[in-house]
């Protein structure tokens, strides 16, 4: 632009230059926002210099006009470059940031797996469930009457001496058996009812190769009308087909248990030779008559089984103690 002496046009031109040099440097959009509404607003610096048109003579106003209107152009055509600059800029900010470099090693985040002893109790539990049981759990600290007597032991009863048990100073005793978890369950509800029972248990024990203090049961209790041991022997037949693949040879034992009679130890034909698996019964009448059944109208059956037996073999584990030594070399193998 040519150098004059009109005040207008020596304005302008100073306007253009700064707010060139302004948003040269500008750096984001928010403040580019702002320069475009100070210079070129309703209220901007060019609008301000504008309301001085009216004290020129007719023949420069035409001039300062044209002189206006490009410097308003050439701001906008700035104005429009910056802003086309800082979107670039910043969408290749963000690509930059969020960009996967898959070159790199991952961040090793390590899956945790299911104890064998978690994933055993599962796996029966979605058997029984199957079968349409239901899930029912009790306390671990029991009263002398819901851990012997409702199951048909009283005090002096010889079967007291098959587990030794952990009592404490107030009489109560950690159970030995989940078992008690059917005679509460038996007392909220009537018949016909069917559940399984999982959970933690406890006797005084020397810890060995297969023997353990605090070990994991799960019992099964069925009451209903018309119950007989053949019920019981197909329910187990079909449990332990699902629970070791195959229909192994079954075989059951007259054995003893002072809350079943008739009773029976099951054995499966395991790798060539028997194996001892559960320990079941058709339920005693008196354990019907401590929890309010008619033992003349319904009859039940019931079964346990210990969770670690059951892990082992499935696994080929071949100590107890295994289970319950945290030994990540052992536990990472499943």
């Amino acid at each position: 632009m040519a150098t004059t002496s009109n005040p207008l046009e020596s304005e302008l031109q100073t306007l253009q230059q700064q707010a060139q040099e302004a948003i040269a440097t500008v750096p984001n959009l928010e403040e580019l926002e702002q320069l475009r509404i100070n210079y070129l607003g309703k209220k901007g610096q060019l609008s301000q210099i504008l309301r001085g048109m009216g004290k020129l003579s007719a023949e420069e106003r035409p001039r300062i006009g044209s002189l206006a209107n490009e410097v308003k152009e050439a701001l906008q055509a700035s104005l429009d470059q910056q802003k086309a600059s800082l979107q670039t800029a910043q969408i290749q900010a963000k690509l930059a940031a969020e960009t996967l470099d898959v070159t790199m090693p991952g961040v090793s985040r390590p899956l945790g797996r299911l104890h064998p002893l978690n994933s055993t109790i599962d796996r029966v539990l979605d058997i029984f469930v199957g079968l349409g049981y239901t899930v029912a759990t009790g306390p671990h600290l029991e009263t002398d009457y819901y851990n012997f007597e409702a199951l048909n032991i009283p005090p002096d009863h010889p079967a007291r001496d098959m587990q030794d048990t952990f009592f404490l100073a107030d009489g109560r005793l950690l159970r030995t058996h989940t078992s008690p978890v059917q005679i509460r369950y038996m007392e909220s509800h009537e018949p016909p009812i069917r559940i399984v029972a999982p959970g933690r248990v406890y006797r005084r024990d020397t810890v060995d190769a297969t023997h353990s203090a605090v070990f994991h049961q799960v019992e099964i209790l069925a009451v209903d009308k018309g119950l007989t041991f053949t019920d019981l022997k197909g329910t187990i037949k079909e449990f332990l087909r699902q629970m070791f693949g195959e229909e192994l040879p079954v075989k059951f034992r007259a054995s003893y248990f002072p809350f079943t009679e008739p009773s029976a130890e099951v054995d499966v034909q395991w790798q060539g030779k028997w194996l001892e698996v559960m320990g079941c019964g058709m339920v005693d009448p008196n354990v019907l008559k401590a929890v309010g059944y008619d033992p003349e109208v319904y009859t039940g059956f019931a079964a346990g089984l210990g969770i670690e037996r059951f892990a082992m073999v499935l696994h080929k584990i071949d100590d107890i103690r295994r289970l319950y030594n945290s030994d990540m070399r052992f536990l990472s193998q499943f």
